[in-house]
């Protein structure tokens, strides 16, 4: 992406007095409530993973849709993904393991559990811990960094920018959250672990994992893990599916009892399915005045139900609206 130059004059004003005054009693869903078409982006059906999960216990349909992740960040793994789901690898394999507060994660089985490793197709990228961030002279510079704690549109950045305890800055990129650190004039980005994002399983390094074991977030932002795992994408419809399922009793929390391991009917790009089939999503544009609004609505809560505002926002806590539309 290149960068956009100049300030996003629209946005910029919903982080000033004016904007404020409109938004005095809206809450962060009115706003997104209120956004117009304009500011929606749809997702394209090759970004999106289809999961099928078994049948629950009454019955009921389990799908999990996982939006993937553009580039430049982790698009060695993302590429594998592809491939692994085009070759249906996943396809009678298992949630299996599910650590409270944590991750849930399938595909393929560490060593020492019982279960067999399934081969992967040939041709799969190999990918070193470098891959985990992408670096570019073109996103930010020093003159232009200036996070603070209250979500603020600077510069030629047009998304709202926060300071972050992780890295230099927080910000989000294309629909995406992000952190990164200045170096020199080389910002380095990385796509954070907040709740529902999906990365990928490894062993130790040099191990960067090719994508075949995968996890999504269903606890508090496990922040810890950014650079140090690939971050592939994030659920966008059906997290419930997975955050609610028992907890594992095993030693890390996977399944003792492969009874209460949930099989996986299928994994598929959506784009491979028929039309009929497909999930139609949108998520609100970053670069949006939409966005900008929401992002300040989360940091500085006005509507009535609230005493007191908490004056800022882990990036965590600002999550980017999806929502379902019909097919056009």
């Amino acid at each position: 992406m290149m960068l956009r130059q100049g300030a996003l004059a629209l946005a910029a004003l919903a982080l000033t007095a004016p904007g404020m005054a409109q938004d005095a009693v809206r809450s962060p869903d009115q706003i997104v409530a209120a956004a117009p078409a304009r500011d929606w982006v749809t997702i394209a059906p090759q970004d999106l993973l289809v999961m099928t999960l078994a049948p629950d216990a009454e019955g009921n349909p389990r799908k999990v849709v996982i939006q993937l992740i553009g580039a430049p960040f982790s698009q060695g793994w993302v590429d594998n993904i592809r491939t692994l789901a085009r070759d249906h690898y996943w396809d009678g394999m298992a949630i299996l393991r599910v650590q409270d507060n944590y991750v849930a994660q399938w595909g393929q089985p560490d060593p020492g559990m019982g279960i067999a490793e399934k081969p992967v197709p040939e041709g799969l990228k190999r990918m070193s811990d470098a891959d985990y961030t992408a670096g570019s002279p073109n996103w930010l510079t020093s003159s232009t960094l200036r996070a603070t704690k209250e979500p603020q549109v600077i510069g030629d950045w047009p998304a709202p920018m926060l300071t972050d305890p992780y890295g230099d800055y927080a910000t989000f990129r294309e629909g995406w959250p992000i952190a990164g650190i200045q170096q020199m004039h080389i910002a380095r980005q990385w796509p954070v672990h907040c709740y529902g994002m999906v990365g990928v399983g490894r062993g130790n390094p040099p191990d960067t994992g090719d994508g075949s074991q995968l996890y999504a977030v269903i606890g508090h932002a496990p922040r810890h893990l950014d650079r140090n795992l690939a971050v592939v994408g994030r659920v966008v419809e059906g997290i419930e599916h997975l955050s609610s399922l028992p907890r594992g009793k095993g030693p890390a929390s996977y399944y003792a009892d492969p009874a209460k391991r949930v099989p996986i009917l299928s994994v598929r790009i959506a784009a491979d399915l028929p039309e009929s089939e497909r999930p139609h999503l949108q998520y609100l544009s970053t670069e949006s005045e939409s966005f900008a609004r929401y992002a300040d609505a989360r940091a500085n809560r006005r509507d009535p139900f609230f005493v007191a505002s908490a004056g800022g926002a882990d990036i965590c806590n600002i999550p980017v609206p999806i929502r379902a539309v019909a097919a056009e």
